[in-house]
């Protein structure tokens, strides 16, 4: 009997693995075509899309040559504001709620649980819903630089943030900072020294979340920023078209990978501590 049981767990297991693997390539095949026609000729991207780049298809390099240097705005300065704008507003919405939700947790009074149920809330509301008042309120307010758009992704990323630090801070004793009180802290000292610090599995994990969405991020841009002046690489990709709106498919290709290798990278580089912060801030408290 107990032989029966361990051979069900052991197909189990196995039909398991399978599908998994189904699911993963199923999830990974999209990038592959996308590596595969960067290298390719944009004649034969149309053609003959699931074709190894060999031969005449092959273009090498040149269209990632090709996708840098075209039209008037170079690729190098989309890279630059893209980066300013997702470290600016990256820093910025951990900075800040991480400060409201050690104050929520610790505080925990009506209104601190309506501020909290708000921002939970606002996890929900599509985009969509706000997209057209908030880049009349972005041109009003001059927010439509990459200097000021963090401001914009602090109120759309506050959310989840929220959510993740409020739980973690939760399970945290507060003999801790009751002892720093003792020995002469303030809040805000308290705070950057001791709290800081034992927040980091959740700081790493909401910052790597956090990037991946702003750098990626097509729409928010779009909108707001002023594109005569500043593009960022996603949309320095969706005006990659020449005359008649013709689009190199070679070269739009080239540069969605490389926009998204150091995303990539990075997220193999750090996924452990995504698990491990979830986690903490889920199940403490």
């Amino acid at each position: 009997m107990k032989t029966n049981g361990l051979q069900a767990e052991k197909r189990r297991k196995v039909v398991l693995s399978v599908v998994f693997a189904v699911i993963a390539i199923l999830w990974v095949y999209p990038v592959v075509l996308v590596v595969i026609n960067s290298f390719k000729v944009n004649t034969f991207v149309k053609t003959n899309t699931f074709a190894i780049p060999a031969g005449e298809m092959n273009a090498g390099f040149a269209n990632f040559v090709k996708g840098m240097t075209f039209g008037n705005y170079p690729f190098v300065k989309s890279a630059l504001f893209s980066l300013i704008i997702t470290v600016v507003s990256t820093a910025l919405i951990l900075i800040c709620t991480a400060m409201t939700g050690w104050y929520i947790a610790r505080v925990d009074d009506k209104f601190c649980r309506i501020v909290y149920l708000l921002c939970v809330f606002s996890m929900v509301v599509p985009f969509q819903m706000v997209m057209f008042t908030l880049s009349k309120t972005a041109d009003v307010l001059k927010l439509n630089t990459p200097w000021t758009i963090p401001i914009i992704y602090l109120g759309f990323g506050a959310g989840l943030a929220i959510f993740m630090f409020t739980g973690f801070v939760k399970g945290v004793p507060r003999e801790i900072e009751e002892a720093a009180a003792i020995d002469g802290c303030g809040p805000v000292r308290t705070f950057f020294s001791i709290v800081l610090p034992i927040l980091k599995p959740t700081l790493i994990s909401v910052g790597i979340l956090e990037i991946m969405w702003i750098w990626n991020d097509y729409l928010l841009p779009y909108l707001v920023l002023d594109r005569t002046k500043f593009m960022t690489i996603p949309i320095h990709i969706q005006y990659l078209k020449g005359s008649y709106g013709t689009v190199d498919l070679g070269a739009t290709m080239a540069l969605i990978l490389m926009s998204i290798i150091p995303v990539i990278v990075f997220y193999l580089t750090c996924q452990k501590h995504i698990i491990k912060g979830v986690a903490a801030g889920a199940v403490k408290g």
